[in-house]
């Protein structure tokens, strides 16, 4: 059967808030609830999601589907069907990239697609070791039986367990995993800093003239992200110092130029071409033409460097090469991942070797990037950023001339990476 014609229409978001901050009391559901709950206030006399895929990274043990408690607490219906995706950075992406599954099929129809996270609310817990002997101690069937295991209880099991943003195979974090990738690349401090400095300018340029008004819902008394700076500057930016690599005088991730730990929640419509009608008019609305899923190997390629695989591979399967793209939205987990990323994009050895493409792509259009801000500004709460970086394009495109494309990619932990192609016909 020929794939449909799926759309994607731009949903909405809360505000985002940097850790411990206006939005710390809310948990990954309670982000989540005033954003499904507003964007099924959208849908035309009381019509329903036929499909609810939701995602957060951070676990937790009060829940395993929060797809599911999220319809369930959004009191949006018992009897639509819910899904929960996690895949790091790309988790709402790839929400979407799963529920175009769904879709795709009869009676499919329209899906409500997003994420939050809750950094705030990061549940820490007993190792495993003292949870296994705690489960043991509780089950025991006579005092005698607690004794005997209360005193074969080593003492150096007693320990909490602290979930830390480490990649699990390397144990490095994604910052220290990217300041290998920026070594490697030969990535200059300035260079970062200078993309920090424009990804914070486009953002406040873009809360100014009303680009963010109909994206952002306010919560909790927070009507607009509160991470972008007016007053930073290149001079600041060079000030801060190094946040990973501390001690070899080499380090260039720095708070300012890295995207800061965020609460928040987004989410983004997906619809077969026959639901579109389901959705107000008034919606920015661009086709999904295709997209890529990709790996690489983390020790030889760099932790975060999916992407730069995933989009000529993309490109070239479509016949289309970088100045084809009227948009780019790139995700700044870290300005040196994109400076990274594009790097590659533009080296020859890197496209055949690595991505397998021998397609002339071309020279990266460095200024037809993230025009309303990326990540570093915007912040980033894993589970939400790819509903919000989706959406975010979805407006720009739509504004574009008629046949533009825009390409939106996302690296994870992991060394994985998700990008999609759309198209504003």
């Amino acid at each position: 059967m020929a794939r449909k014609s799926l759309w994607l229409a731009a949903g909405v978001r809360t505000p985002f808030a940097k850790v411990d901050g206006p939005l710390a009391t809310r948990d990954a559901i309670s982000l989540s609830v005033p954003v499904v709950q507003a964007m099924c206030g959208q849908l035309k006399d009381g019509d329903k999601p036929d499909l609810m895929v939701w995602g957060t990274v951070a676990p937790s043990l009060r829940w395993s589907n929060i797809a599911r408690e999220v319809t369930l607490d959004a009191g949006i219906g018992t009897e639509i069907p819910a899904l929960t995706t996690i895949l790091a950075c790309g988790t709402s992406m790839a929400g979407v990239f799963a529920a175009a599954a769904t879709v795709d099929q009869p009676g499919g129809g329209l899906a409500l697609v997003g994420g939050s996270e809750s950094m705030s609310g990061i549940q820490i817990g007993l190792n495993q070791k003292l949870s296994t002997w705690l489960r043991h101690f509780l089950q025991a069937k006579s005092l005698a039986q607690r004794a005997e295991i209360l005193g074969a209880l080593p003492l150096h099991d007693v320990r909490l367990h602290i979930p830390s943003i480490t990649n699990r195979t390397t144990g490095l974090s994604m910052g220290d995993g990217t300041e290998i990738m920026a070594k490697t690349w030969h990535i200059a401090r300035e260079a970062q800093d200078m993309l920090a400095l424009e990804s914070h300018q486009r953002a406040i340029a873009g809360w100014k003239k009303g680009f963010f008004s109909d994206l952002v819902i306010p919560v909790d008394g927070v009507t607009r992200d509160l991470i972008p700076r007016a007053d930073t500057s290149a001079e600041k930016l060079a000030k801060l110092k190094p946040s990973f690599d501390t001690t070899s005088g080499q380090g260039t991730l720095t708070p300012g130029n890295s995207s800061p730990l965020t609460d928040g929640a987004a989410g983004i419509w997906l619809a077969a071409e026959e639901a579109l009608g389901r959705l107000p008019s008034h919606l920015p609305r661009v086709r999904l033409v295709d997209w890529e899923m990709s790996a690489v190997d983390i020790l030889r390629d760099g932790l975060l460097m999916a992407p730069a695989v995933a989009i000529p591979r993309l490109l070239a399967r479509n016949g289309i090469t970088y100045d084809g793209v009227a948009l780019w939205e790139i995700h700044e987990a870290f300005s040196a991942q994109v400076l990274c990323h594009i790097a590659a994009l533009e080296d020859e050895n890197w496209l055949k070797d690595r991505a397998r493409v021998t397609a002339l792509l071309g020279k990266f259009p460095l200024e037809g990037m993230n025009p309303n801000g990326g990540s570093v500004a915007l912040g980033h709460p894993f589970g939400a950023t790819g509903a919000r970086i989706l959406s975010q394009a979805v407006k720009e495109l739509a504004a574009y001339p008629s046949r533009s494309l825009a390409v939106v990619s996302i690296c994870t932990d992991g060394g994985l990476g998700t990008v999609a192609l759309l198209s504003k016909d």
